[in-house]
């Protein structure tokens, strides 16, 4: 099994404990083990071999923990997680797609209604039995049969950043030209640029709370509003998602978009770290600690501290800003602690595209006019990478036409010279692709005319992970290859990664001096964070690609920045940052 393997087994025992009320720090190892083992890139196969080395060594994995993990690499199966199986009903896992229903509420229904399927529980709402259970109400009904339709619709699926970011800069928009709204922005899974995005989340700094949400209640994009309280409105927006706003008064704005941001472990730690110094911290502000006050009586609890700001909030525990791309509950809060947080790289830091395809293959824009949306973007150079002749369905070039469009270039780049200045370098490029056999489709004398070359495994991704880890370390090995283009080869909801050693892949790029890329494409973001994290310490030299087919797909370098940023790096850590003498030094002779 492979770590994501264990890891979605991991998380799915969680649940189920969780719905039968086990230990909750039964259920928390369970989930923290789930989250370490997603973050790695050495195989736990590979910990285990090592006689150097024990399972045990990782964070949050025990002895009990291990040799679960040692039963799944052997049999990949657990008795445990059949036993659990067996004692909770099928239909836990269909309810639990609706937004805001957990194991726990999950029980609940089913033990109090005998829900058996989304339809008995749709019927339960509408005759108003769910909101006669305890801990429901008629609010949390609402919301629940306003779900229901987008747990049942597979068309619903998370949506991409990029897709979310439309929608939040809308929100925004028609938010903004409310009188009473003061302050509003974006939170949640959104603000700290996750591939994928469930709901949307939103704090306003108001004091007329009513007003806030009528002006989102009458935005036209709204088709239903599910819930509508004192301070928070949830409605159904586009494409079926769902919209929370929350509205605070003006000193408490920072702390609610602290708490609000995210994400669940990065809050835990961030209040384990408040308690220690005699402080408590949720949505509304930071305070001295109460020993009489109970944690949900915020307004009971001793003199206010700070919540205006997010900086006053992490400055009341000692901590600097953490950027909210880094919230994921890893090692930001002892690097906010120690002064440590990475510089993260900005979008104005890109000064190259190097992965983008024009009409000559499956692009949609020509060589010119690819060109000259790159120098309205500030770009200073681009390489022209369009598909090899292997990829027949995208028209890929041979040696004939490769050739041809490498004229063109050099044509091109004598016509942008004026006046002694040069706008932009066009580079001669290709993305050559990794043949099923071994080797790439296009000779070495060809490759070494190259400018730039990109090598993808766009064939074979089912192969085993042997063979595609060696067609790509051959590729890597390859002196005329400059970066592997997405390397893992995922779509984001649509096809998983291929099975490959990424830890060998890493290895084999710091080796040789091979840049690994980003490919900023909303559907890939690959590398993923932890892989990019993971080549950084390795020193391997990240690329940030639009792997653009248009003009207007150049635009989803951001994307590309935003995952980088995920993975804690750092303008030096990506190499079309550089100036093209600078990025020349860091290729291969």
């Amino acid at each position: 099994m492979t770590n994501a393997d264990i890891a979605t087994t991991f998380e799915h025992i969680a649940d189920l404990l969780e719905y039968q009320g086990g230990n909750v720090f039964r259920v928390r190892a369970y989930r923290n083990a789930a989250r370490t083992i997603g973050a790695m890139v050495e195989s736990l196969a590979a910990v285990r071999a090592d006689s150097k080395r024990s399972l045990t060594d990782l964070e949050g994995i025990g002895a009990d923990l291990a040799d679960k993990i040692g039963s799944l690499l052997d049999t990949g199966e657990l008795p445990l997680l059949a036993e659990l199986r067996k004692s909770v009903p099928a239909v836990v896992f269909e309810l639990m797609r609706i937004p805001g229903l957990g194991p726990k509420k999950v029980k609940l229904l089913v033990d109090a209604l005998g829900i058996d399927s989304l339809d008995s529980l749709e019927t339960a709402c509408q005759e108003g039995r769910v909101a006669d259970v305890k801990g429901f109400g008629a609010k949390t009904q609402a919301a629940i049969l306003g779900n229901i339709g987008f747990a049942k619709s597979p068309d619903h699926a998370r949506l991409l950043w990029e897709e979310a970011d439309v929608i939040v800069q809308d929100v925004l928009a028609w938010m903004r030209e409310c009188p009473q709204v003061r302050q509003i922005e974006g939170a949640g899974s959104w603000r700290r640029g996750r591939e994928t995005v469930g709901d949307l989340d939103f704090v306003v700094d108001s004091t007329d709370a009513s007003a806030v949400m009528d002006r989102l209640c009458a935005w036209k994009e709204t088709s239903a509003v599910l819930v509508r309280g004192d301070t928070k409105t949830s409605v159904r927006g586009p494409r079926g998602v769902q919209i929370d706003l929350r509205v605070v008064d003006h000193g408490s704005f920072g702390a609610a978009m602290q708490y609000f941001t995210g994400s669940k472990e990065h809050n835990v730690r961030l209040r384990s770290l408040a308690r220690e110094r005699g402080l408590t911290i949720n949505e509304y502000g930071v305070y001295e600690l109460a020993s009489d006050a109970p944690d949900d009586a915020p307004r009971a609890k001793g003199s206010f501290v700070a919540g205006a700001t997010e900086k006053d909030v992490y400055g009341a525990v000692g901590l600097s800003w953490v950027p909210p791309e880094l919230r994921e509950g890893r090692d930001e809060i002892v690097a906010a602690a120690h002064g440590q947080l990475p510089n993260l790289v900005e979008l104005a830091d890109i000064r190259g595209d190097l992965h983008m395809h024009t009409t000559a293959t499956d692009g949609e824009d020509t060589l010119a006019e690819m060109v000259r949306a790159a120098i309205a973007r500030g770009l200073h150079y681009i390489a022209i990478t369009d598909h090899s002749q292997r990829v027949t369905m995208a028209r890929g070039l041979d040696k004939r036409r490769l050739f041809t469009q490498w004229e063109a270039i050099d044509r091109l780049n004598e016509s942008l010279v004026e006046n002694g200045q040069q706008p932009i370098v066009v580079l001669k490029g290709i993305e050559v692709d990794m043949l099923e056999k071994g080797g790439l489709d296009l000779p070495d004398d060809v490759l070494a005319k190259a400018d730039w070359v990109v090598a993808s495994l766009h064939y074979g991704q089912n192969q085993s992970r042997e063979r595609i880890t060696a067609r790509i370390i051959e590729a890597i090995e390859n002196p005329h290859v400059s970066v592997i283009g997405h390397p893992t080869g995922r779509l984001l909801n649509r096809r998983p990664p291929y099975d490959v050693d990424i830890e060998a892949v890493i290895a084999a790029a710091g080796r040789t001096g091979t840049f690994l890329e980003i490919n900023a494409n909303p559907w890939r973001l690959d590398l993923n964070e932890h892989h990019a994290a993971a080549a950084k310490k390795a020193g391997v030299q990240i690329v940030i690609s639009t792997d653009a087919h248009s003009t207007r797909g150049l635009d989803v370098m951001r994307c590309g920045v935003l995952q980088a940023r995920r993975a804690g790096l750092e303008a030096g850590d990506i190499a079309n940052t550089r100036t093209l003498a600078g990025l020349r030094k860091l290729m291969k002779p």
